[in-house]
């Protein structure tokens, strides 16, 4: 006869590790997406048009032909 395996006492260790595991992706990919945010906002401002001034009034509309 064989004998009988012994249970594993891991649990702690495994759920420990997973939690641990998702903080460091998690965190890993905000610092990313929060670099990548401001690598791209000042082109972004760039390409944005200036708002017009506060008393300043729409131009009319183009006539149609």
């Amino acid at each position: 006869m064989a004998a009988p395996k012994p249970r594993s006492r891991d649990f702690g260790a495994a759920l420990a590790g997973l939690v641990l595991g998702g903080s460091v992706l998690f965190l890993t990919m905000m610092v990313i997406v929060w670099l990548t945010n401001s690598h791209f906002a000042g082109k972004a401002a760039e390409h944005a048009a200036p708002a017009p001034a506060a008393g300043a009034t729409a131009p009319p509309p183009p006539a149609a032909h």
